[in-house]
């Protein structure tokens, strides 16, 4: 069939008029003559979205989403709860039902709203994953030329040998024109964001064109897929050392994930979606979606060269003061400037980066690592975990969000996000845990849990535990060093952990958290207080009676 009778048959567009894979130069240019929407909380819809700099074509494009939406509308985000999927599926705050027979009406709604404006739609054919034997064929379908641009910086393309491509492919419907009627139409806003696990059909539509949405949900459809077919889908970083040793790494915002993983003796598979199957690790993506805000040139050298390269995006960075786009060069932007939100983002494609794996894959894992950024100052800097203190610990998902980050925050506040990504987890997190717990055993794979938060104090008091001593650990590691028979442990008493005694290029004072602090009995207060959070919230996800043992 050709693209618009399968479009037809799947959707039912017709009149529709399609610009099928264009090339991002072109994309380009389409996204600055007709790309229009809200900018401005008091804009009009029509204003431009997307604008050039200084360099034109030969540099970044650059795009602002409506201001409602600068992140993932998370309490606009549904599945449809169609009863042959609905007991597999972990519903949650940030993944509600969606009622079947309400999203089959709003499907229709939208569909007429398109053949009705007889408009023109932007298709793009990528593919979620980068290892043909699992690789779903992804094809956006779109109003806006930004979005379909950015699909293909994010995604891989021209993957060869990916069997029955028809039966596997996944579609998004993505129409920011359709502002939804909740009263009619079942949803909490004007905008929706719709999974249908059944059909591969993945809806946005109204005041949802951040571009993450783009990427962020079908991360949630491979984290549904990909167990199914026995593999591993991964919120985390991998890369590979000149022993072919692989490693990957688990993580939360501010952990240190993309960071640790850009090292430049190691080749990067990726830093943030990725799969574990027979073949070994591989990138969901081919592309990376990275914070803007505060960039430290420096010390991010790889990004910020980038923002000066042609094909790539930038989101939501203000213009400056008194100056247009189109004469500012791209290094000239103020990264500190969150007037617009904190939430500013950048699209580049995997090979910006120098040393990267071919093929974006790499071997089975050596090495795991679950980084934790503890601000309340009392997990030790390295612990190495057993098969089932990884489960309590993966399924736990801890890091603590920093005093003076958010309103109303005035101490270090826990934050717990099970297998370190919970918004995109479509399974339950024990069918995660029982796959990397089979993985671990078969490839004998160890672990360590990788504390670069903060030592002698909580934060505000003590000092966060330095980047040289980070990587000295987290090379340890790598190297075996800390493996059993080759250093001396001692176990936490509250944390029930193993901490080695001793490390290359680490005081060893430092390796038990205690140690550090002038005021012994506050750091067992807050030990303690830590280790009742993690108990709460244990019981309170229910993590028991999904298989999971405490072990603290």
């Amino acid at each position: 069939m050709t693209l618009q009778e399968q479009l037809s048959t799947l959707l039912g567009l017709e009149g529709v008029q399609y610009k099928h894979n264009l090339d991002k130069p072109t994309l380009f240019q389409e996204a600055l003559a007709n790309d229009r929407g809200r900018i401005r909380p008091d804009g009009p819809d029509d204003e431009h979205k997307a604008y050039q700099t200084k360099l034109g074509p030969d540099g970044p494009l650059i795009f602002y989403t409506d201001p409602s939406c600068t992140g993932r509308p998370v309490q606009d985000t549904f599945a449809v709860a169609w009863p042959e999927i609905e007991d597999q599926v972990w519903w949650k705050k940030d993944f509600q039902k969606f009622d079947p027979a309400k999203y089959e009406a709003l499907r229709g709604r939208i569909i007429e709203h398109l053949n009705n404006k007889k408009g023109t739609l932007y298709v793009k054919d990528v593919y979620a994953g980068s290892d043909p034997t699992y690789a779903v064929p992804y094809r956006f379908v779109g109003e806006y030329a930004t979005h379909a641009m950015f699909v293909h910086n994010m995604f891989p393309k021209n993957i060869e040998g990916v069997a029955d491509e028809d039966g596997k492919r996944w579609t998004m419907l993505n129409v920011p024109s359709f502002h939804c009627d909740p009263e009619r139409d079942g949803t909490p806003s004007k905008r929706v964001v719709l999974i249908d696990l059944k059909n591969r059909v993945f809806l946005v539509a109204g005041r949802a064109d951040y571009c993450g949405v783009n990427k962020k949900g079908m991360f949630t459809v491979m984290n549904f897929v990909l167990p199914n077919q026995g593999h591993m889908s991964m919120h985390c970083s991998a890369n590979v050392g000149d022993n072919d040793g692989g490693a990957i790494l688990f993580g939360l915002s501010g952990t240190g994930k993309t960071t640790l993983s850009a090292d430049p003796n190691r080749k990067l598979i990726g830093d943030d979606e990725h799969a574990w199957t027979g073949n070994g690790i591989s990138n969901l993506e081919d592309g990376c979606y990275a914070k803007l805000i505060d960039l430290d040139k420096e010390a991010e050298p790889i990004i910020a060269a980038a923002m000066s390269m042609p094909g790539t995006l930038i989101e939501n960075v203000p213009p400056l003061p008194n100056k247009k786009l189109a004469d500012t060069d791209p290094q000239e932007l103020d990264l500190t400037d969150n007037s617009i939100t904190e939430n500013t983002r950048f699209s580049y494609p995997l090979d910006c980066n120098p040393n990267v794996m071919e093929g974006a894959k790499g071997p089975h894992p050596d090495t795991i690592v679950l980084l934790t950024a503890d601000a309340f100052g009392v997990l030790p800097p390295v612990a190495v975990l057993t098969p089932k203190e990884v489960m309590y610990h993966f399924v736990s998902g801890f890091t603590a969000k920093l005093a003076g980050t958010e309103v109303g925050v005035t101490e270090p506040k826990a934050a717990f996000s099970a297998c370190f990504g919970a918004p995109f987890m479509s399974h339950f997190p024990s069918v995660y845990a029982k796959l990397l717990a089979e993985k671990m055993e078969e490839h004998e794979t160890r672990c360590i849990l990788l504390n670069t938060g903060w030592g002698g104090g909580a934060y505000g008091v003590g000092k966060r535990i330095s980047i040289q001593h980070t990587r000295a650990l987290l090379d340890a590691a790598l190297d075996g060093e800390l493996d059993e028979g080759k250093v001396e442990f001692e176990n936490h008493p509250v944390f029930n952990m193993q901490m080695p005694t001793s490390c290359p290029n680490v005081p060893d004072e430092i390796l038990n958290p205690r140690n550090t602090w002038a005021d012994k009995d506050a750091y067992d207060t807050a030990a303690n207080k830590l280790r009742d959070m993690f108990r709460e919230n244990f019981e309170a996800k229910n993590f028991g009676e999904l298989g999971i043992e405490p072990v603290m």
